[in-house]
């Protein structure tokens, strides 16, 4: 007879050796709703990480799809090459970030707090890509979520 105990080490071990067969055996135990066989800690674990990377894939995308709207909108020098791939990357985004807003709702209004600081994050990484001073760029945003995510919304 396998005792709790080792059931728990054998799912340490598992989760450190083949990820995937520990994610199937954890989803298997909840569906039999065997709790007490699960590698609570980290499972736990796992799914606070995925909190973190739903609010890392967000910023990042509000990132670059401010970069790509910057592009266009200050990068006279590269705008006549580049102008149809900027518009494509800035769609690209907003399709992306609308559907990671519309699977987790709750997201929004985390997408307005940090809205700012994507934008100057965007500014800085415009700015060593083009070579043009960050003077080049408002100091501030001048524009709402509801605007950056609207597809006929360009800064100007």
């Amino acid at each position: 007879m396998v005792t709790q105990l080792e059931t728990k080490t054998t799912e340490k071990s598992l989760y450190e050796t083949d990820f995937y067969q520990w994610i199937q055996s954890t989803v298997d135990k909840l569906e039999k709703q065997e709790y007490k066989d699960i590698d609570l800690e980290n499972l736990i674990e796992e799914v606070a990480c995925l909190g973190r990377k739903e609010k890392h894939s967000l910023k990042s995308l509000l990132t670059r799809l401010l970069e790509h709207l910057l592009k266009l909108a200050y990068w006279e020098s590269e705008k006549e090459y580049n102008a149809y791939h900027w518009e494509g990357e800035i769609l690209n985004f907003r399709i992306q970030l609308r559907d990671v807003i519309e699977d987790s709702p709750s997201l929004k209004p985390l997408a307005r707090e940090i809205l700012a600081k994507c934008y100057q994050d965007a500014c800085k990484v415009v700015s060593k890509k083009s070579r043009l001073s960050l003077n080049t760029f408002p100091s501030n945003l001048n524009a709402n979520l509801e605007q950056i995510l609207d597809e006929d919304f360009y800064l100007s």
